[in-house]
């Protein structure tokens, strides 16, 4: 995918850094977002303490939300997208 998007738009050096430090953050934000829903979705016994002082239906609501969006950091991560406008 890096190599089609290098042929159409010949990224510097400079640029090639910056995509691939934004490229591991999203992977590691995204993951990291994954993993937060995951504990809202399935409470351990040290974090159930803490949420069974909410609605747990907006618990369960805000799980999903972290999953698409961090679904979604780690896709923009394999995208690399980041210079291309068009």
């Amino acid at each position: 995918m890096e190599e089609q998007q290098e042929k159409k738009y010949p990224m510097s050096e400079r640029q090639r850094g910056l995509v691939r430090m934004r490229s591991i953050t999203n992977y590691g934000m995204g993951a990291f977002i994954v993993l937060a829903g995951f504990v809202f979705m399935f409470p351990t016994r040290y974090t159930a303490a803490f949420l069974s002082k909410y609605d747990p239906v907006l618990i369960k609501i805000f799980a999903v939300i972290c999953w698409l969006y961090g679904g979604f950091r780690i896709y923009r991560g394999y995208d690399k997208n980041y210079f291309n406008n068009g």
